[in-house]
Protein backbone atom coordinates (compact mmCIF):
# COMPACT_ATOMS: atom_id res chain seq x y z
CA UNK A 1 0.00 0.00 0.00
CA UNK A 2 2.82 2.40 0.82
CA UNK A 3 4.29 2.19 -2.69
CA UNK A 4 1.09 2.95 -4.63
CA UNK A 5 1.09 6.72 -4.15
CA UNK A 6 4.68 7.25 -5.30
CA UNK A 7 4.06 5.02 -8.32
CA UNK A 8 0.89 6.90 -9.20
CA UNK A 9 2.71 10.19 -8.77
CA UNK A 10 5.55 9.07 -11.03
CA UNK A 11 3.08 7.92 -13.67
CA UNK A 12 1.23 11.24 -13.54
CA UNK A 13 4.53 13.11 -13.65
CA UNK A 14 5.67 11.16 -16.72
CA UNK A 15 2.37 11.82 -18.51
CA UNK A 16 2.57 15.56 -17.80
CA UNK A 17 6.25 15.68 -18.80
CA UNK A 18 5.54 13.77 -22.01
CA UNK A 19 2.71 16.17 -22.92
CA UNK A 20 4.93 19.16 -22.14
CA UNK A 21 7.73 17.82 -24.35
CA UNK A 22 5.31 16.94 -27.16
CA UNK A 23 3.66 20.37 -27.11
CA UNK A 24 7.04 22.10 -27.21
CA UNK A 25 8.24 19.93 -30.10
CA UNK A 26 5.12 20.90 -32.05
CA UNK A 27 5.55 24.58 -31.17
CA UNK A 28 9.25 24.53 -32.12
CA UNK A 29 8.34 23.16 -35.54
CA UNK A 30 5.63 25.80 -35.96
CA UNK A 31 7.98 28.58 -34.85
CA UNK A 32 10.68 27.40 -37.25
CA UNK A 33 8.36 27.38 -40.25
CA UNK A 34 6.85 30.73 -39.29
CA UNK A 35 10.31 32.32 -39.48
CA UNK A 36 11.89 30.38 -42.35
CA UNK A 37 11.16 30.63 -46.05
CA UNK A 38 12.07 28.21 -48.83
CA UNK A 39 13.30 29.21 -52.27
CA UNK A 40 10.56 29.68 -54.85
CA UNK A 41 9.53 26.41 -56.49
CA UNK A 42 11.18 24.10 -53.94
CA UNK A 43 8.07 23.40 -51.84
CA UNK A 44 4.49 22.46 -52.63
CA UNK A 45 1.78 25.17 -52.70
CA UNK A 46 -0.07 25.58 -49.39
CA UNK A 47 -3.22 24.07 -50.91
CA UNK A 48 -1.32 20.85 -51.64
CA UNK A 49 0.39 20.81 -48.24
CA UNK A 50 -3.02 20.79 -46.52
CA UNK A 51 -4.71 18.37 -48.93
CA UNK A 52 -6.42 15.40 -47.29
CA UNK A 53 -6.65 14.31 -43.68
CA UNK A 54 -2.99 13.42 -43.29
CA UNK A 55 -1.90 16.67 -44.95
CA UNK A 56 -3.85 18.67 -42.38
CA UNK A 57 -2.41 16.61 -39.52
CA UNK A 58 1.12 17.08 -40.83
CA UNK A 59 0.67 20.86 -41.10
CA UNK A 60 -0.87 20.99 -37.62
CA UNK A 61 2.17 19.19 -36.19
CA UNK A 62 4.98 20.60 -38.32
CA UNK A 63 3.66 23.87 -39.75
CA UNK A 64 3.39 25.23 -43.29
CA UNK A 65 6.44 25.39 -45.51
CA UNK A 66 6.40 28.95 -46.81
CA UNK A 67 8.12 29.87 -50.07
CA UNK A 68 9.67 33.12 -51.21
CA UNK A 69 7.20 34.62 -53.67
CA UNK A 70 7.91 36.47 -56.90
CA UNK A 71 5.17 38.79 -58.12
CA UNK A 72 4.55 41.06 -61.10
CA UNK A 73 7.01 43.73 -62.20
CA UNK A 74 6.08 47.42 -62.52
CA UNK A 75 4.30 48.59 -65.67
CA UNK A 76 6.31 51.81 -65.72
CA UNK A 77 10.07 52.15 -66.22
CA UNK A 78 12.13 51.17 -63.19
CA UNK A 79 15.66 50.47 -62.07
CA UNK A 80 16.30 46.99 -60.71
CA UNK A 81 19.23 46.89 -58.30
CA UNK A 82 20.66 45.39 -55.11
CA UNK A 83 21.17 46.81 -51.62
CA UNK A 84 23.63 45.51 -49.04
CA UNK A 85 22.75 45.52 -45.34
CA UNK A 86 25.09 46.06 -42.40
CA UNK A 87 25.17 42.29 -41.85
CA UNK A 88 26.16 41.64 -45.48
CA UNK A 89 22.85 40.40 -46.90
CA UNK A 90 21.86 41.40 -50.43
CA UNK A 91 18.33 42.80 -50.84
CA UNK A 92 16.42 43.07 -54.10
CA UNK A 93 14.89 46.47 -54.90
CA UNK A 94 13.14 48.56 -57.52
CA UNK A 95 13.41 52.31 -57.92
CA UNK A 96 10.68 54.02 -59.92
CA UNK A 97 11.73 57.59 -60.71
CA UNK A 98 9.33 60.45 -61.38
CA UNK A 99 10.59 63.58 -63.20
CA UNK A 100 10.98 66.56 -60.86
CA UNK A 101 9.90 64.38 -57.95
CA UNK A 102 8.72 65.91 -54.67
CA UNK A 103 10.64 63.20 -52.82
CA UNK A 104 10.85 59.41 -52.56
CA UNK A 105 8.56 57.00 -50.73
CA UNK A 106 10.23 53.76 -49.55
CA UNK A 107 7.66 50.95 -49.29
CA UNK A 108 7.97 47.86 -47.07
CA UNK A 109 5.69 44.82 -47.32
CA UNK A 110 4.28 42.44 -44.71
CA UNK A 111 5.30 38.98 -43.50
CA UNK A 112 5.28 36.47 -46.36
CA UNK A 113 4.82 39.16 -49.01
CA UNK A 114 7.25 40.81 -51.44
CA UNK A 115 7.79 44.17 -53.04
CA UNK A 116 5.23 43.82 -55.84
CA UNK A 117 2.45 43.58 -53.23
CA UNK A 118 2.91 47.35 -52.79
CA UNK A 119 2.75 48.23 -56.49
CA UNK A 120 -0.77 49.71 -56.27
CA UNK A 121 0.33 52.06 -53.53
CA UNK A 122 3.54 52.83 -55.42
CA UNK A 123 1.55 53.81 -58.52
CA UNK A 124 -0.53 56.26 -56.51
CA UNK A 125 2.55 57.83 -54.93
CA UNK A 126 4.01 58.17 -58.45
CA UNK A 127 0.84 59.91 -59.63
CA UNK A 128 1.21 62.32 -56.72
CA UNK A 129 4.68 63.21 -57.94
CA UNK A 130 6.85 61.01 -55.71
CA UNK A 131 9.48 58.51 -56.80
CA UNK A 132 9.21 55.15 -55.06
CA UNK A 133 11.63 52.56 -53.72
CA UNK A 134 10.24 49.05 -53.24
CA UNK A 135 12.32 46.55 -51.30
CA UNK A 136 12.12 42.81 -50.61
CA UNK A 137 12.85 42.14 -46.94
CA UNK A 138 15.47 39.49 -46.22
CA UNK A 139 14.11 35.96 -46.78
CA UNK A 140 11.36 37.38 -49.02
CA UNK A 141 10.98 37.78 -52.77
CA UNK A 142 14.37 37.85 -54.50
CA UNK A 143 16.41 38.97 -51.50
CA UNK A 144 19.03 36.78 -49.87
CA UNK A 145 18.44 34.76 -46.74
CA UNK A 146 15.80 32.33 -45.58
CA UNK A 147 15.25 33.53 -42.01
CA UNK A 148 12.67 36.16 -41.06
CA UNK A 149 13.03 37.58 -37.55
CA UNK A 150 9.68 39.46 -37.58
CA UNK A 151 11.35 42.86 -37.47
CA UNK A 152 14.40 42.21 -35.27
CA UNK A 153 17.04 42.08 -38.02
CA UNK A 154 14.76 43.47 -40.75
CA UNK A 155 15.36 46.90 -39.22
CA UNK A 156 18.74 46.69 -40.96
CA UNK A 157 16.88 46.34 -44.27
CA UNK A 158 14.96 49.57 -43.66
CA UNK A 159 18.23 51.30 -42.76
CA UNK A 160 19.87 50.03 -45.97
CA UNK A 161 17.04 51.48 -48.07
CA UNK A 162 17.06 54.77 -46.18
CA UNK A 163 20.84 55.12 -46.43
CA UNK A 164 20.73 54.37 -50.16
CA UNK A 165 18.29 57.23 -50.78
CA UNK A 166 20.12 59.63 -48.49
CA UNK A 167 23.54 58.80 -49.97
CA UNK A 168 22.15 59.43 -53.47
CA UNK A 169 21.06 62.94 -52.61
CA UNK A 170 17.41 62.44 -51.62
CA UNK A 171 16.39 64.87 -48.88
CA UNK A 172 12.66 64.18 -48.76
CA UNK A 173 12.26 60.56 -47.68
CA UNK A 174 8.90 59.10 -46.64
CA UNK A 175 8.69 55.63 -45.09
CA UNK A 176 5.60 53.50 -45.74
CA UNK A 177 4.98 50.05 -44.27
CA UNK A 178 2.24 47.46 -43.92
CA UNK A 179 2.02 45.14 -40.87
CA UNK A 180 5.55 43.70 -40.48
CA UNK A 181 6.82 46.53 -42.69
CA UNK A 182 5.22 49.14 -40.43
CA UNK A 183 6.49 47.54 -37.23
CA UNK A 184 10.00 47.23 -38.69
CA UNK A 185 10.07 50.91 -39.63
CA UNK A 186 9.49 51.80 -35.97
CA UNK A 187 12.40 49.60 -34.86
CA UNK A 188 14.71 51.08 -37.50
CA UNK A 189 13.82 54.59 -36.29
CA UNK A 190 14.61 53.61 -32.69
CA UNK A 191 17.79 51.65 -33.50
CA UNK A 192 19.39 53.99 -36.03
CA UNK A 193 17.86 57.41 -35.36
CA UNK A 194 16.62 57.74 -38.94
CA UNK A 195 15.10 61.11 -39.85
CA UNK A 196 12.49 60.74 -42.61
CA UNK A 197 10.21 63.63 -43.42
CA UNK A 198 7.05 61.60 -42.82
CA UNK A 199 6.00 58.06 -41.89
CA UNK A 200 2.91 56.05 -42.89
CA UNK A 201 2.21 53.00 -40.72
CA UNK A 202 -0.54 50.53 -41.57
CA UNK A 203 -1.60 47.89 -39.03
CA UNK A 204 1.65 47.67 -37.03
CA UNK A 205 1.62 45.29 -34.08
CA UNK A 206 2.28 46.75 -30.63
CA UNK A 207 4.66 43.94 -29.61
CA UNK A 208 5.91 40.67 -31.04
CA UNK A 209 4.00 38.58 -28.45
CA UNK A 210 0.86 40.49 -29.42
CA UNK A 211 1.25 39.76 -33.13
CA UNK A 212 1.89 36.06 -32.49
CA UNK A 213 -1.27 35.95 -30.39
CA UNK A 214 -3.05 37.70 -33.25
CA UNK A 215 -1.88 35.06 -35.71
CA UNK A 216 -3.26 32.40 -33.36
CA UNK A 217 -6.63 34.16 -33.27
CA UNK A 218 -6.71 34.49 -37.05
CA UNK A 219 -5.95 30.77 -37.38
CA UNK A 220 -8.72 29.87 -34.92
CA UNK A 221 -6.41 28.73 -32.10
CA UNK A 222 -6.32 29.96 -28.47
CA UNK A 223 -3.87 32.85 -28.17
CA UNK A 224 -2.43 31.48 -24.93
CA UNK A 225 -0.42 29.52 -24.01
CA UNK A 226 0.46 28.90 -27.68
CA UNK A 227 1.25 32.57 -28.33
CA UNK A 228 3.79 32.76 -25.52
CA UNK A 229 5.45 29.48 -26.47
CA UNK A 230 5.67 30.46 -30.14
CA UNK A 231 7.13 33.84 -29.22
CA UNK A 232 9.77 32.24 -27.00
CA UNK A 233 10.82 29.54 -29.48
CA UNK A 234 10.66 31.88 -32.48
CA UNK A 235 13.23 34.09 -30.79
CA UNK A 236 15.32 31.26 -29.34
CA UNK A 237 15.63 29.50 -32.71
CA UNK A 238 16.84 32.71 -34.34
CA UNK A 239 19.07 33.99 -31.56
CA UNK A 240 17.19 36.88 -29.95
CA UNK A 241 14.82 37.61 -27.06
CA UNK A 242 11.49 38.02 -28.83
CA UNK A 243 9.57 39.48 -25.88
CA UNK A 244 11.53 42.75 -26.21
CA UNK A 245 10.27 43.55 -29.73
CA UNK A 246 7.85 46.40 -28.99
CA UNK A 247 6.87 48.91 -31.70
CA UNK A 248 4.65 50.64 -29.13
CA UNK A 249 7.91 51.65 -27.38
CA UNK A 250 9.93 52.29 -30.54
CA UNK A 251 7.49 54.96 -31.75
CA UNK A 252 8.51 57.16 -28.81
CA UNK A 253 11.68 57.98 -30.79
CA UNK A 254 9.82 59.29 -33.85
CA UNK A 255 10.33 63.00 -34.54
CA UNK A 256 8.35 63.52 -37.76
CA UNK A 257 4.66 63.47 -38.74
CA UNK A 258 2.99 60.05 -38.63
CA UNK A 259 -0.12 58.69 -40.32
CA UNK A 260 -1.34 55.56 -38.51
CA UNK A 261 -3.97 53.43 -40.30
CA UNK A 262 -5.92 50.38 -39.15
CA UNK A 263 -8.88 48.24 -40.22
CA UNK A 264 -11.76 47.99 -37.77
CA UNK A 265 -12.25 44.28 -38.59
CA UNK A 266 -8.59 43.41 -38.01
CA UNK A 267 -8.36 40.16 -36.01
CA UNK A 268 -4.58 40.18 -35.96
CA UNK A 269 -3.93 43.65 -34.53
CA UNK A 270 -6.38 44.83 -31.88
CA UNK A 271 -7.75 48.33 -31.37
CA UNK A 272 -6.05 48.38 -27.97
CA UNK A 273 -2.68 47.82 -29.67
CA UNK A 274 -3.30 50.62 -32.16
CA UNK A 275 -4.36 53.01 -29.42
CA UNK A 276 -1.20 52.15 -27.42
CA UNK A 277 0.96 52.93 -30.44
CA UNK A 278 -0.92 56.14 -31.23
CA UNK A 279 -0.72 57.37 -27.62
CA UNK A 280 3.06 56.89 -27.56
CA UNK A 281 3.84 58.79 -30.77
CA UNK A 282 5.26 62.12 -29.50
CA UNK A 283 5.21 64.02 -32.81
CA UNK A 284 2.38 65.28 -35.05
CA UNK A 285 0.08 62.34 -35.75
CA UNK A 286 -3.20 61.21 -37.23
CA UNK A 287 -5.11 57.96 -36.77
CA UNK A 288 -7.48 56.79 -39.51
CA UNK A 289 -9.74 53.75 -39.04
CA UNK A 290 -11.08 51.82 -42.04
CA UNK A 291 -14.50 50.52 -41.01
CA UNK A 292 -14.84 47.92 -43.81
CA UNK A 293 -11.34 46.43 -43.61
CA UNK A 294 -9.46 43.81 -41.63
CA UNK A 295 -5.78 42.86 -41.67
CA UNK A 296 -5.42 43.35 -45.40
CA UNK A 297 -4.41 45.77 -48.14
CA UNK A 298 -6.34 48.87 -47.08
CA UNK A 299 -5.83 50.56 -50.43
CA UNK A 300 -7.30 47.71 -52.44
CA UNK A 301 -10.22 47.28 -50.01
CA UNK A 302 -11.16 50.96 -49.56
CA UNK A 303 -9.33 52.79 -52.37
CA UNK A 304 -11.20 56.12 -52.31
CA UNK A 305 -10.74 56.63 -48.57
CA UNK A 306 -7.09 55.56 -48.76
CA UNK A 307 -6.25 57.91 -51.61
CA UNK A 308 -7.99 60.86 -49.95
CA UNK A 309 -6.26 60.17 -46.64
CA UNK A 310 -2.82 59.80 -48.18
CA UNK A 311 -3.21 62.93 -50.28
CA UNK A 312 -4.33 64.94 -47.25
CA UNK A 313 -1.38 63.68 -45.22
CA UNK A 314 1.26 64.33 -47.86
CA UNK A 315 -0.08 67.77 -48.74
CA UNK A 316 -0.64 68.72 -45.09
CA UNK A 317 -4.38 69.20 -45.55
CA UNK A 318 -6.58 69.00 -42.48
CA UNK A 319 -10.27 68.31 -42.18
Amino acid sequence: MKNKKPKRFRKFYLIVLSLFVLINIIVINQAYHLTHFYEHGTVKPLSEQTAGFFGKIKVALLGFKLEKLNGATPDSAFTHFKLKTDDELILDAWLIRVPNAKGTVALFHGHGGEKSSNLSQSNFFNEMGYSTLLVDFRAHGQSQGNTCTIGYREAKDVKAAFDYLKNNGERTIILYGISLGAATITKAIADYDLNPQKIILEMPFASLPATVEGKMRMAGFPSEPLGGLLTFWGGAINGFWAFNIEPKEYVKKIKCSVLLQWGKKDKGVTETEIQEIYKNIPSAKKLVVYEKSGHENLYENEPEKWEETIEDFLTDKTK
